[in-house]
């Protein structure tokens, strides 16, 4: 199967699991070695000699030519039996057969399979290239899998036991639904607000075509639809018919006060007044991403598509905004338009909103010091968020990977993996069980037997008890508590890409560098036990540097000169006798069998047997190896690790029921002051705690130039400072709302919620452009009937820009806010990330608007008010 399923397209590897590799073992003798005076040596160059084809050009023969073949190659196990080693004594040749047993056997097995709790089964993991299309080479796998199913033997059949593209398929469906719920709501706030089917056609036409451009784009740039690139539209759609919004809304103005005036002259005006500021606005939502494309490692791979989707839809809605939109405004936007006051909606709006302003225009400093307290109130739920570096994905799949200790035999590994996922099978929840211990097949896979690997398939959650994930993994490591086994639960694609990114399969670690491997070992002892009482602590577990067993052969160089033997010819005995060497491979058809020598298993059963092996060069004494070597048991390390060319280990923890980043905190404070670390020893903390800090130190650098960037944008808009530090002030409010909202859904602050806000701070600045754009035409209109308005006329252009234009406001805001509703309620694959991005966009729109509607024409008032006439 290896062949065919690796002939797919994209399929880099397919590495076999479990199972037995079929060998051809010649079984040495070591007495009738030396009956027959022939040694170790000599039966593998014979063996290695007689197993060959050759070629000899070609002999013409009757006018035909003829290749010419000398065939060679092994085809059972008399071929090997009947290869000359030598001659004997009496001039009778020696064979292989009258000095070792050919037979064939299993080769050394570094990995073993089973299902189902039913016993070992054979596997194989296809591997996909870097880059590929997942869902892509999945099918054409399975497509391969069903053409070569019907020429299996009898009784063999095909399961797979883990399967990408469920995850895959429940995801995109995901967020497919989503943008559909999203669409759907913003079409009807723009006929709610509007009353006009032809103007909510000309506002809805930007959302088809800036997904379609936003898509094309990044399918030309390679990007596949998945979670964040279909995220990235999904998070943009309220956003991309803003300025459609308000241009509509524009020209419903103009229409209304100056029902006489030729059409297009309405539209050029309409379009003109707001058009520069709008497209301005759309594209400081569009650089505001510019963070998100900084970030590096995983997350950087995570976020990019979301990203790029994200910029190119609003690139794509900016550009229709000043194009197609005021096009489409002069062709839809004839016949009878409403006027606002018709509205019941924009009726209630309005009455609503004029009392409120005209209060807070009196009550100045009582709104700003109350905006000033919300501030510093919001510092409170602020502290008590929790860090993570990404919200947990439902994928549908668990991974239990139970730390056993090292040198554990594969006989005892085998029988614990059959108990373990037989247990797994009673859970009602659970659809199917595949377990691995040791490793795979190939290069990529360095687990030693200790290692366990197994994915729990888990059945659709409407088949579920009514329970959470939580409870069932609480339960299931209540009933796998084996042998003290520590247990640790993650789930398939996030363990590949921790293990990958920082080589720790937990939540995180705590990485012990120094010198010697023993000390490590015991510093590692001392942080388990310190932070196993610790809060929050699921599981930990430290990694046996000195775990392994070993019995070790010291050849005796005196003992060996004494006997005219050297160091190397006691180390050929061990390498060859206990060892064995694999030296040459059958060719049978497609087929390739390897050929091993090596002693009989009586003869390397055990140390007594071991030491009376014996060490001789050519015609010289025969020694046992135990009277030339000292052979004894020893501990030592089943593996060394080293990183920055430092010796290290590791303490694995699994942090569950609490936040990454204050767990990191506490257990950082109770290993600093219960473990002792010995000079020239130092800790690192990994994991998904190393992915914050490096994300937090980007982020330290990069959010502070993309303001930087922004305040640029809005000054080369408006011209001033005072109205550039207005809009600026929309955005650490915009951050209030975003904030009480995690405090109130329990959020932990992670990539996924610092890229909803990074959004936000976006859309919030576009309110506050849109609200600054009406005063300022009301203010200018005021300043034209008087070249030095007074207070009180100063007071009724504010209320003229705000009140009356508080429409399109409204339009805006609730456009982007119920946008975002639909993923906030989302359930399913890939809905906890949808979840973090736009909880933080929803909070803080709604305080964000709360500052445009009452504090940003109050900072308006203060701003004006010094060219303002003082009246008498």
């Amino acid at each position: 199967m290896r062949y065919a399923l690796q002939s797919v397209p994209g399929v880099a590897e397919v590495a076999s699991l479990g199972g037995f590799v079929r060998q051809y073992q010649v079984l040495l003798d070591p007495a009738r070695l030396l009956a027959y005076g022939a040694t170790a040596r000599q039966v593998i160059n014979a063996v290695r000699g007689a197993n060959q084809d050759v070629g000899a050009r070609t002999v013409e023969v009757a006018g035909s030519d003829y290749a010419i073949r000398g065939l060679g190659y092994f085809r059972g196990v008399g071929d090997i039996e009947k290869v000359a080693v030598g001659v004997g004594k009496d001039g009778r040749p020696v064979r292989v057969g009258d000095v070792a047993r050919v037979t064939i056997g299993p080769d050394l097995r570094l990995g073993i399979a089973e299902r189902n709790g039913k016993g070992e089964a054979v596997g194989g993991v296809a591997v996909m290239r870097y880059g590929e299309n997942a869902l892509r080479v999945i099918d054409g796998v399975k497509q391969r899998i069903a053409e070569i199913a019907p020429a299996l033997p009898a009784g063999v059949r095909i399961v797979p036991t883990y399967d990408r593209s469920d995850l895959i398929h429940g995801s995109i469906k995901t967020l497919w639904r989503t943008l559909l719920e999203e669409s759907v709501i913003v079409a009807l706030v723009c006929a709610v607000f509007l009353l006009h089917a032809r103007s909510a056609l000309v506002a809805i036409a930007t959302l088809p075509l800036g997904i379609l451009v936003s898509l094309a784009v990044t399918r030309s740039l390679g990007i596949n639809g998945n979670i964040m690139s279909l995220g990235g539209i999904a998070i943009a759609i309220g956003a991309m018919i803003d300025a459609a919004i308000v241009m509509l809304e524009n020209l419903h103005k103009h229409i209304e006060h100056e029902p006489e005036r030729p059409h297009w002259e309405r539209v050029f005006d309409a379009a003109r007044e707001v058009g520069p500021a709008l497209f301005m606005s759309l594209l400081i939502i569009t650089l505001s991403f510019l963070p998100v494309f900084t970030l590096e490692d995983q997350e950087g791979r995570l976020f990019r598509p979301l990203a790029l989707t994200k910029t190119f839809a609003m690139a794509a809605a900016a550009l229709l905004s000043v194009t197609l939109v005021p096009a489409l405004m002069g062709w839809f936007v004839k016949g009878k338009i409403r006027a606002e006051a018709e509205n019941p909606l924009n009726r209630w709006a309005l009455q609503l909103y004029r009392p409120v302003l005209q209060w807070a225009l009196r009550a100045r400093w009582l709104v700003l010091g109350g905006a000033a307290g919300v501030l510093v109130l919001t510092l409170l739920p602020l502290a008590g968020l929790g860090s993570e570096f990404m919200p947990p994905l439902n994928e549908g799949s668990l991974m239990y990977m139970p730390n056993t200790l090292p040198a554990l035999s594969l006989t005892t590994q085998r029988r614990l993996l059959q108990v373990e996922d037989s247990i797994l099978m009673t859970f009602p929840e659970v659809e199917s069980v595949w377990g691995k211990a040791g490793r795979a097949n190939t290069a990529t896979d360095w687990a030693p037997m200790s290692m366990v690997e197994t994915v729990v398939n888990l059945k659709p959650e409407s088949e579920w008890r009514g329970m959470t994930q939580d409870r069932l993994i609480a339960e299931m490591d209540q009933r796998l508590r084996l042998m003290g086994a520590v247990n640790t639960w993650t789930m398939p694609i996030k363990n590949r890409t921790d293990m990958l990114s920082t080589g720790v399969r937990t939540t995180l670690a705590v990485k012990i560098f120094g010198p010697d491997l023993e000390i490590i070992q015991r510093i590692g002892q001392d942080i388990e036990r310190a932070l196993a009482p610790l809060p929050g602590t699921a599981s930990v577990y430290a990694e046996r540097s000195f775990g392994g067993r070993y019995l070790d052969i010291r050849p005796d160089a005196d003992a060996l000169a004494r006997y005219g033997l050297t160091t190397g010819d006691a180390q050929e005995v061990i390498s060859l006798a206990l060892g064995g060497e694999e030296i040459t491979t059958t060719v049978e058809g497609r087929e390739r069998y390897p050929v091993q020598v090596r002693y009989a298993r009586d003869f390397r059963d055990d140390p007594t047997t071991i030491s009376r092996l014996l060490v001789g060069s050519g015609n010289g004494p025969q020694v046992p190896l135990g009277q030339v070597a000292d052979i004894r048991f020893s501990p030592g390390p089943p593996m060394i690790r080293s990183e920055g060319g430092y010796l290290y280990d590791q303490v694995s923890i699994d942090v569950r029921g609490r936040d990454v980043g204050s767990y990191v905190r506490d257990a950082h404070a109770v290993v600093a002051r219960e473990v002792k670390l010995p000079t020239g020893y130092w800790l690192r903390w990994s994991g998904q705690y190393e992915a914050i800090q490096r994300v937090k130190a980007r982020l330290q650098v990069v959010v502070p130039l993309t303001l930087g960037i922004i305040a640029l944008l809005l000054y080369l808009t408006f011209g001033t400072v005072a109205e550039t530090a207005i809009v600026m002030l929309s955005l650490p409010f915009a951050l209030v709302g975003g904030v009480w909202i995690m405090w109130l859904l329990d959020y932990n602050l992670s990539i996924a919620v610092a890229v909803g806000f990074i959004a936000l701070a976006g859309v919030a600045a576009e309110t506050g452009v849109v609200m600054l754009i009406y005063l300022d035409h009301a203010w200018q209109d005021a300043a034209k009937a008087r070249s030095r308005p007074t207070l009180g006329e100063l007071v009724a252009a504010i209320e003229h820009g705000a009140v009356n234009r508080v429409r399109p406001k409204l339009m805006t805001v609730l456009a982007i806010m119920l946008g975002l509703v639909p993923a906030l309620w989302s359930h399913g694959a890939g809905a906890s990330v949808m979840k973090r991005i736009a909880a933080p966009m929803v909070g803080g729109m709604v305080t964000s608007t709360i500052l445009t509607l009452i504090v940003i024409p109050v900072i308006y008032y203060l701003w004006r008010r010094g060219h303002a006439e003082v009246a008498p």
